[in-house]
């Protein structure tokens, strides 16, 4: 089956969503989404969009606390692209109808770790949801975008696949979750926005959509990628056996909750002077540190001195999810370890959103845009979903117009349906211990080796398979989970220094200067 749309967008995330109803009154737009159209990591976030809405707050502040947090690996420009359009970007969700928290002076502004000053909007503590929920509804009422729910992408399709002798995006193809049916998608454009790669670490925040999809096929196409070495671990993850991944907001510590042993001592001041609202990668190495020491299973994060009044207010849905597991945050410690939390690097993009791949762009967590540097500060990263797909939008509406190809069907002609689906459970079980420990927090040359080994070992084995079988759900998130592992390991071993939420044991120093991990494809021959 061929599908033909103007744009395709693949991710329904912020940065899709967004993007698909800014280019739905200039053209058709089909907008794939992996499981249902709410179901992404943008509905998971719980802080909120930091912008400079307050006037004792400043543009050169934020981007301060941001090249900050960054370790100064940052890219100026994109820096302050990003925060100069964030009024703008509050201003377009309040106009599609967004809800945020409002207080007797307007629109409640939290603080969260890294920031200098209380820049953050929010929904109580579910802004991604209330976010995507506001968008969602518009998306399914508009005429000119086409929801293709339960597919998943499997491949860009390029002319230098097609044997044209250029590397331009022409589509991609996707595969019905449901009926097993490979799908030709075609477009001018394609906008990857599919988000970051939590899943290939043991224990994340990130909902099961977070498996590097976009990140993988834009590296199979031949698009350069850079600083994936770079993951964040957000320090508060609820630890409790029947919780899954559950986060536990930077928010709370913004608002006044204290990280504490079990004894019921602080420990952050020891490590920094800032304390619980140091940025992320100094909380998670601190919270790991007294874990190892002490041989704890998790530390706790108290609020409880704060008014019950006050907490649900703020915090409703953590209050009410906490509670489900017998844990009264008004009267009791929470208790909390670190988990994989954001991919800071991705697929190269300039101010434009452009890859160097022509008709592709990316926008988000799946793209390397310069925002985040060595660590992306707290509520930067919905923020630079809007920014960054409004920029594609306005790139792509002032292209020409592009004479498209006749794409081929997928061709299914060689291969059988599987004999051992197991051995995609094993191999992603496999994948992503071991990347929880040889490629954590805490690295060494030595563990990233054992792990780079490994990843061999599995690829071959995928490869093998996904060339035999036919393509499930399941083996193309496999697939791209072991391809984005690689590109994470190969990133951590040329670093040679530690910054930001690369931590390495064999080179604890920071350089002098400040430089990207890029790294590229070597160039192949059309077929």
């Amino acid at each position: 089956m061929a599908l033909r749309f103007d744009i395709l967008v693949i991710g329904s995330g912020l940065a899709g969503q967004s993007a698909a109803l800014r280019l739905a009154p200039f053209c058709k737009v089909g907008l794939i989404s992996k499981r249902g159209l709410g179901d992404s990591a943008s509905s998971w976030a719980q802080g909120g969009i930091a912008a400079v809405l307050d006037s004792q707050d400043s543009i050169e502040a934020h981007i301060r606390d941001t090249l900050t947090a960054g370790a100064f690996l940052n890219d100026p420009a994109a820096t302050r692209f990003v925060i100069e359009n964030g009024r703008h970007a509050i201003d377009w969700l309040i106009e599609q109808g967004v809800p945020f928290t409002r207080d007797e002076r307007g629109y409640h502004l939290t603080r969260e770790g890294g920031h200098s000053t209380r820049r953050v909007i929010h929904v109580a503590d579910a802004t991604g949801f209330a976010v995507q929920e506001t968008l969602a509804a518009k998306v399914r009422q508009n005429q000119n975008i086409t929801v293709l729910e339960r597919h998943i992408a499997i491949d860009l399709i390029t002319g230098d696949k097609l044997g044209l002798g250029e590397r331009r995006c022409y589509g991609a193809y996707a595969l019905d979750s449901d009926s097993g049916e490979v799908l030709t998608v075609s477009a001018a454009h394609t906008l990857i926005a599919t988000g970051g790669a939590g899943k290939v670490y043991l224990y994340t925040t990130n909902p099961d959509t977070s498996t590097g999809d976009g990140i993988a096929m834009a590296w199979r196409a031949g698009c350069a990628v850079a600083n994936m070495e770079f993951i964040q671990f957000h320090p508060t993850c609820l630890y409790h056996p029947q919780a899954k991944s559950y986060l536990i907001s930077e928010a709370v510590r913004g608002e006044g909750g204290l990280l504490l042993l079990p004894d019921g001592t602080r420990f952050m001041p020891e490590h920094d002077a800032r304390g619980e609202l140091a940025p992320r990668d100094v909380v998670a190495r601190a919270i790991d540190f007294e874990m190892k020491k002490r041989g704890l299973d998790c530390v706790y994060l108290d609020i409880s001195h704060k008014p019950a009044g006050f907490l649900r207010e703020h915090f409703p849905n953590i209050l009410a999810r906490c509670l489900e597991f017998g844990i009264d945050i008004t009267r009791t410690p929470i208790p909390v370890v670190p988990a994989a939390h954001y991919t800071c690097g991705g697929i190269i993009t300039d101010l434009r959103a452009r890859t160097e791949i022509p008709g592709l762009y990316a926008a988000g967590e799946a793209s390397c845009s310069g925002l985040h540097g060595a660590n992306r500060l707290a509520s930067n990263s919905l923020l630079e979903c809007l920014v960054f797909s409004e920029a594609a939008v306005k790139d792509i509406l002032a292209q020409p117009p592009v004479s498209m190809p006749k794409l081929p069907e997928w061709d299914a002609s060689r291969v059988s349906d599987p004999d051992e689906e197991i051995v995609i459970s094993h191999n992603w079980d496999e994948l992503r211990r071991f990347m929880w420990d040889y490629v954590g927090i805490v690295r060494t040359t030595k563990r990233l080796q054992r792990a780079q080994h490994r990843i061999r070992l599995l690829t071959r084995e995928i490869d093998e398979y996904y060339s035999n079988f036919r393509v499930s759900h399941d083996l193309i998130e496999l697939r791209n989970l072991v391809t984005t592992a690689e590109l994470i390991v190969r990133c951590a071993l040329k670093r040679r220094e530690s910054r930001g939420l690369h931590f390495s044991r064999d080179y604890p120093g920071m350089l002098a200067k400040a430089r990207n991990t890029v790294i590229r494809k070597p160039a192949q021959r059309a077929p």
